[in-house]
């Protein structure tokens, strides 16, 4: 069953959780010199526009826009769960398979690097660990996944455990 969740005050955004076969999930690195969010590691997408006409399509347009991917070059899966942020956001994550083989582009206004996480990591149920840390006088514990040149923790490292998991309880 997946998990939908009342946006409230929240802002909606969507995200593409993008899979190339026999390869892993591809993320993204943020500028380090975006107002919110600097040099964390994320997956492309952003907020939901009036324009757009879904979660698809939004998450689709900010791929587009952040690391040039043809939409052709993507085939929807389906939505996952729901994710609200400590930073006001109710994400829609969109899983899609990309054609093996992609070329991505970065838009060096918003990313300074596109690289992939390989499924050996990713399906390895001891990879993320938890870690514990005070921030604005609140102890938070929170997923991190290892990475040789990337913290990849935070909204991130949850849906990426969430995927974990919905991949290894597929047939």
């Amino acid at each position: 069953m997946q998990v939908r969740l009342d946006h409230g005050a929240h802002r909606p955004a969507a995200i593409l959780v993008p899979i190339e076969p026999e390869r892993g999930v591809w993320l993204t690195r943020r500028a380090n010199n975006l107002p919110s969010h600097a040099g964390q590691v994320a997956f492309p997408g952003g907020k939901i526009d009036a324009t757009d006409a879904s979660p698809e399509a939004a998450a689709l347009r900010e791929a587009h826009e952040e690391i040039a991917l043809d939409p052709a070059d993507a085939e929807i899966l389906g939505r996952m769960d729901d994710h609200i942020t400590g930073t006001g956001f109710h994400i829609t994550p969109i899983l899609a398979l990309i054609r093996p083989g992609t070329v991505f582009s970065p838009a060096a206004a918003e990313v300074a690097a596109v690289f992939c996480l390989p499924f050996e990591t990713l399906l390895d149920p001891a990879a993320p660990t938890r870690r514990t840390a005070t921030f604005r006088g609140e102890t938070r514990t929170f997923w991190v996944w290892p990475e040789q040149d990337h913290f990849i923790w935070g909204a991130t490292a949850e849906i990426l455990v969430n995927l974990a998991r919905l991949l290894r309880a597929s047939p």
